[in-house]
Parts: structure tokens; sequence; C-alpha cells
């Protein structure tokens, strides 16, 4: 990495290396500003959990997917909470969960959580072994694939689709409509970042629940047309198509990340996997080590509202503060010997690659779930999986391409061979 401090929203060096930088910026300060949006980066386990607890409105999280782009208006002043709320709706993904804040953010988190229930994901469990199943018979007999499209990618679409209700001939359309990753480094302008980047998919949504409001049924888009509000407000018609376009795009995006890093994972460890082979009950425990040593999610982001401070630096109101997740996930206070991937450590479920607080993701059962089964099967269905050298190089120099995006980690391809079981 170059001594200039690399820019972590435009260096694509950071992209492949975001560990390097995180642990730059932490041997510095803990928390320290980056120089070139004047963002602070929050890279220690402790601070970034203080910056993520924190839930008396000092911090928004308005820019929670694009960061310091997403801001819309120049802040003034010690208390901007009047400039915020006049720009809020002219912020990119305003429209939706992830950026919502106080009663508003609770009351629709809360339907949310209602409907991704323990007992609908057991219900959903038998269809995700056979889903797996039948994605591996498709490329079994030839020995290779290529692993985010073939395998992580279908089966988080097909797993989200399933819960929602989505029927099988609209989900490839809908993934066209999502459209680029956010964050992405070639300029966020070229992609969709207005209030509702999803909009393209509210015909078909709008069309799902004018069905569903006539005949309900047993998915998930079903009981959201039927939701109430805590104090027994029916959901607005615009709500339920905003939360379920929402829902789909983040249940197949950050868990097919998760399950191709798994894949390269293994494919680079023998011995892990025989092991995992012999024993497929550690698989639970190989994610988490997984989402502790590189999670989908790299950063987080909130806007301080009111001056304040964090571990004794000062926040002035509006500044856009980055809790580093993966960085706070190789903080040495926290966790020993952080570099070393080891599905013995006893505190890997501490790692914060579901964020924290108010805005944990409400999906990661769901999202450990179908990782855990994408995993077994593969294994299962396999006796040794290996990196394709053809396209990644050989064991001592091998090349990984990752989507030029500066909040997520997302591998834009990867092939392996292996042996069928």
């Amino acid at each position: 990495m170059a001594e200039a401090e690399p820019d972590f929203y435009s260096d694509p060096e950071v992209i492949d290396h975001p560990v390097e930088y995180f642990n730059a910026m932490r041997a510095k300060c803990p928390v320290s500003r980056e120089p070139h949006h004047g963002t602070l980066m929050v890279t220690g386990y402790d601070e970034a959990m203080a910056l993520l607890m924190v839930k008396d409105g000092t911090y928004s999280a308005c820019p929670n997917v694009l960061g310091p782009l997403a801001i819309t208006f120049t802040p003034e002043g010690d208390d901007i909470s009047a400039q915020l709320n006049a720009a809020r709706e002219t912020m990119p993904w305003s429209a939706h969960l992830t950026t919502y804040d106080g009663e508003k953010h609770q009351s629709h988190r809360d339907i949310v959580t209602k409907l991704l229930t323990y007992k609908r994901f057991k219900q959903n469990e038998d269809y995700l072994y056979g889903l797996a199943d039948k994605l591996i018979d498709r490329f079994i007999d030839r020995g290779t694939c290529e692993v985010m499209r073939e395998y992580a990618h279908a089966t988080t679409t097909y797993a989200i689709s399933d819960l929602l209700g989505i029927p099988e001939a609209d989900r490839a359309l809908l993934l066209e409509a999502i459209g680029a990753p956010p964050s992405q480094l070639d300029g966020d302008a070229s992609i969709k970042v207005g209030p509702d980047p999803l909009v393209a998919m509210k015909p078909m949504f709008d069309a799902y629940f004018e069905t569903r409001l006539e005949n309900p049924g047993s998915d998930l888009m079903s009981e959201l047309s039927q939701a109430e509000f805590r104090d027994g407000t029916p959901l607005p018609f615009e709500t339920m198509s905003l939360l379920a376009r929402f829902l789909f795009g983040a249940g197949q995006d950050t868990t097919s990340r998760l399950i191709a890093m798994g894949v390269l994972k293994l494919g680079e460890d023998k011995a892990l996997q025989d092991r995992l082979r012999a024993d497929p009950s550690r698989i639970p425990d190989f994610l988490e080590e997984l989402l502790r040593i590189d999670p989908p999610v790299k950063v987080g982001y909130r806007l301080a509202v009111r001056s304040t401070e964090l571990a004794g630096q000062p926040v002035p109101a509006g500044t856009v503060v980055t809790a580093c997740l993966t960085g706070a996930n190789h903080d040495p206070r926290h966790f020993d010997n952080p570099e070393k991937f080891d599905i013995d450590r006893p505190n890997a479920r501490d790692h914060m690659a579901f964020s924290r607080g108010l805005h944990a993701c409400p999906g990661a059962p769901l999202a450990r779930m179908e990782s855990r089964i994408a995993i077994e099967r593969i294994l299962a269905r396999t006796s040794d999986i290996r990196i394709s050298e053809e396209h990644h190089g050989p064991a001592d120099a091998r090349r990984y391409r990752f989507e030029q995006t500066y909040s997520f980690r997302s591998l834009a391809e990867l092939y392996v061979e292996f042996t069928p079981a």
C-alpha cells in the first residue's frame, strides 16, 4: 500500500486489501479522520460498538448505504436536525428502512421482525436443502463451476424469492431491475442512487400486493399485506411495496457474498474441507469466523446530528462517521491473533458482520441458515474443492477480482474445480 494515505472511497487498492487499510487507520487512532472526505473512520472494536449502540438520536442512519456521498446539503451549526429533516427525501436510499431513524425506523423494523421468525425459517429449511442439491446437480458432472453465478447468487435469489412468494418466472427480471451494487467506485451517479434505487421493481411488486390484498396466501408478502403497526393502523400500500422490495434486494445480496467467500476459503484449505466434511456440525463455527475475518459488509455509516464526542475525539454536527465493521473484527485488543482464521476461536460470534444496535441486520438468522446449508451440501457432494489456477493463478500467486464498491466486499467471480463425492 502506498505511503500516501489512500482514499477509502475511490482507491481500488483498498478494495483488494481492506484489512490492511483498517489496520493502518487503527494504528494511528481507533477514531481518526481520513483526509479525502473528512469522515471519521472508527476501526476499534470498543469504539465501533459505542457508536452503533447510541440510541438517543445523536446520530442518524441517513447515509447508511453510501456514506459521505449520500449527503445532499451542507451541514451548518451544532445541531443540524432541521437541515436533515428538510433534505432527507432528496438523499439516496431515503425511501428504505436502512436509512430510517427514530420512531419511523422502529415501527417499520417491528413489521420486518414479526415476519422473519424462526418458525418461518424452519419451514423453509427443507426447501433450501432441495434447492442446494438442485443447483449442484446442474454442474456436478462438469467438475467445475463459477460459484458466484451458478451457486451462491442462485441460492440466495431463489431462497428469498420463495420466502416472499415471487413467481419463478419473474425472478430473473427482478434481478436485472436491481442494477449495479451501491457504492460503486466508478461513480455512484452512474447508477440509480435516488431516494428509491429499487423503483424499477415497483410495478411488479405493486401487482403482487394487489393480488394478495384480494386473495392472501401463506407467503411472506401475503403476511405483509395484512400487517399492522403497533397501534393497529394497517400498512399503507406503498409501505408494503417498499418493504418487500428492500427485503428482496437485501435478502439475496449479502448472503450470496458470504457463501462465495466460504467456498473460496475451503478451496484454499484442503485440511479445513476434510475437517468440516468429517464433522458438519462445525460449519456454523466456520461461518462465524468467516463473518469475522472477511464479512460481506465492510462498513456502516452514521451522520452526527448534534456535535458530540466519541472515544475522546470531537465529532462536529454534520460529520459522517464510518463504523468499520471489518476493522473492528480485526482489532487485536478484542480478538487474539486476528489475522488467523480459526474456527475454534472462542469469541468469534463477537464479530460485527451484521452490525449492532438499532440497525443490526434483522435477516441475520436467515443468512446463517442459507449459508450453512449451501456450504454443507457442496461439501457433501464433493470430495475435494480446488481454486481454478486457470482463472485465479497458482496457490502462491492468486488473483481474485472484487466488485469495485467501497461499502461491500464481493467477489466478482470465483471459479473452482472439484471431485464429485
